[in-house]
């Protein structure tokens, strides 16, 4: 399916100069990622990763990769060399293994803290103390080879619009409050919530980061992004 090029053109407008876009292109062929790339999209996330070091060896160079998915600590390695951020790090093993082949690669590798705000057990992330004790220990020097850019969270799957305003609203006033506990070592820069079923929502309540996958690309069976 081709790409939906005045969506993509009404979505960029809609976000505005201050929400970065990223385009969830999982299980989209080259093509079609070429084509956004033409229209000078470069920003682009992907759940899996075999799949993610495939399109990153045939596509241009100048592309943004984000890993959006969830990661297992033993596949860090595959994506380490180029990944431009990691969105879900929901557990401080995958922490030390980011940093440990950051370091292999001579690399700082941009992360976000995922945050559990749904009700759903499928979802991962830290909770609001566990994200505290973290951003406090990065002065100890723990993660030289990480650095966390923010927070990013997902809401529950329902259509309960306020409930979701209830999430996004906690997450932006979580990200707030350790944006200054982080501001001497590691400033946040991204907030991350909103895909292309709320991102409405997610964009009132001050997100920095959307990602949308069917609004560009068409639907896709049993899939959220």
């Amino acid at each position: 399916m081709p790409v939906h090029a005045e969506n993509y053109q009404h979505l960029k407008k809609e976000l505005g100069e201050n929400v970065t876009l990223v385009a969830v292109s999982k299980t989209k062929p080259v093509e079609d990622i070429l084509e956004l790339y033409n229209l000078g999209h470069r920003d682009f996330g992907e759940n899996y990763v075999q799949e993610l070091v495939d399109k990153e060896a045939v596509l241009p160079k100048d592309i943004r990769w984000h890993f959006i998915g969830t990661l297992q600590s033993n596949k860090v390695k595959k994506i380490a060399p180029f990944v431009y951020l990691i969105h879900g790090v929901d557990n401080i093993p995958l922490l030390k293994k980011i940093n440990k082949h950051g370091n292999k690669w001579n690399r700082v590798i941009d992360c976000l803290l995922q945050v559990h705000i749904a009700d759903e057990e499928t979802k991962h992330g830290f909770y609001e103390n566990e994200i505290e004790e973290i951003i406090k220990q990065l002065p100890n020097g723990e993660f030289p080879n990480i650095k966390i850019c923010g927070l990013m969270g997902m809401s529950t799957l329902t259509d309960n619009l306020e409930k979701i305003r209830y999430e996004f609203n906690y997450l932006q006033e979580l990200y707030k409050r350790n944006s200054i506990l982080a501001a001497a070592y590691s400033p946040f820069t991204t907030l991350s919530m909103g895909m292309s079923s709320d991102y409405k929502i997610a964009v009132e309540e001050g997100t920095t980061m959307v990602r949308a996958g069917s609004l560009i690309f068409g639907q896709r069976n049993n899939q959220q992004e």
